[in-house]
């Protein structure tokens, strides 16, 4: 076992060998532009972006050309909130949301407003899950999207996408959702959950940084959108620019793995993240598990500690990367938006950690960051006593 152990897969994961294995050849041997179509270096990297593009509509159940290559999921999310709103503006104006969404979403309402879009923001429960009825009471003639994130990226919890995908699909409306945790973590079928657009990006799946895709339905409705960037028509004209070859590869790669293990992938780290959780909760008091217990995100795991400030926390676990929310929040001592809206008060959500286990956690790192994580409390409520406040549960 190596220090500093790893565990904040949620914030970006690190590339698998074999998609590193699988890019290597497109910086070099094979670096023809994908839109150059007179040569053979060109016809070879389209021909590997075709292949690549196969493979993440594979793990969606789409068609290929419905994926759009993009720079990440907050490109996406921005094409496909402000592209569908721009196309559709003369049908509506009222998109509805919810607060716990990811700042490219929420900060991407909020300029909309500004171009005379209305935005209902839905509350969610104390396990950070949407209501499906507040979602059908929301709607009105005016509606034209819907967007709910499939699963929270600081609670892990999982929305009812299949649901809400039925309730837009009854109403005329375009559904689009934010997976970039959820994509190569739990399966996900546009088909069945009645998805019109669906974003994410590679590097929370063990592809590089800097690729997502976007997935745009075709047909059943043929969805349709106004490019962010204009140039030369790349991406069915939806996402001008030189491809990046590699990174699409690599991406490609990525999906054909969690394809073919995901399964197995999900049941080991559930297990690993639950055998990390029951063993800071039969050591410590005052910790209160945030989310739902099981639908969750098999590698989250979100912890109050109680009278405890997480920074100081982390301080005292140098040796262990781990996170107190978001990694896209630009003010960083923020009280996480994500937790107060599931009901935690400011101090609370300053004593919360959040863990992402991965591909890479092995049983033995659980075990090293459940005996330093127990050590640590101790001690830091050794100092500071009197700031333990009666325990908020074993659990949940």
């Amino acid at each position: 076992m190596k220090l500093p152990i790893y565990m904040d897969n949620h914030a970006t994961t690190p590339v698998d060998p074999r998609v590193l294995a699988a890019m290597l050849p497109y910086f070099q041997e094979h670096f023809g532009n994908a839109s150059s179509h007179s040569h053979a270096f060109g016809w070879r990297a389209k021909q590997a972006v075709d292949e690549a593009r196969q493979q993440v509509a594979a793990l969606l159940s789409a068609k290929a050309q419905e994926i759009i290559f993009t720079s990440g999921a907050t490109e996406s999310n921005n094409l496909a909130l402000k592209g569908a709103s721009e196309m559709y503006r003369d049908r509506g104006n009222h998109i509805i949301t919810s607060v716990t969404e990811h700042k490219s979403v929420l900060d991407c309402c909020r300029r909309l407003e500004k171009s005379g879009f209305e935005i209902t923001y839905l509350p969610v429960d104390g396990f950070g899950c949407i209501s499906l009825e507040s979602i059908r009471r929301a709607i009105t003639s005016r509606t034209i999207l819907i967007s709910i994130m499939a699963a929270n990226n600081e609670i892990g919890a999982i929305q009812p996408i299949a649901a809400i995908g039925e309730i837009a699909r009854e109403n005329g409306i375009l559904f689009h959702t934010d997976a970039a945790q959820t994509v190569g973590k739990i399966p996900l079928d546009v088909e069945k959950m009645g998805i019109d657009l669906l974003s994410f990006t590679g590097h929370k799946l063990y592809a590089p940084k800097g690729v997502g895709a976007l997935f745009v339905r075709s047909e059943n409705p043929s969805v349709r959108l106004v490019p962010l960037l204009d140039g030369g028509g790349h991406e069915g004209g939806l996402r001008s620019g030189t491809l990046n070859v590699p990174g699409i590869v690599g991406l490609g790669e990525a999906c054909r793995i969690c394809l073919d293990e995901m399964p197995a992938e999900s049941a080991r780290l559930s297990a690993l993240r639950d055998k990390l959780q029951a063993g800071i909760f039969s050591a410590l008091d005052a910790v209160t598990l945030n989310g739902y217990p099981a639908n969750r995100l098999p590698h989250n795991l979100n912890i109050t500690f109680d009278g405890l400030d997480a920074e100081s926390l982390m301080l005292s676990l140098s040796d262990i990367a781990l996170s107190t929310g978001s990694a896209c929040r630009s003010a960083g001592h923020e009280a996480s938006y994500v937790l107060k809206a599931i009901g935690l008060s400011d101090d609370l959500a300053h004593s919360t950690l959040r863990f992402g286990l991965g591909r890479f956690t092995t049983e033995e790192e659980v075990n090293y960051v459940l005996g330093r994580v127990v050590e640590a409390v101790r001690q830091l409520r050794d100092l500071s006593p009197a700031r333990v406040s009666a325990p908020v549960g074993k659990g949940f």
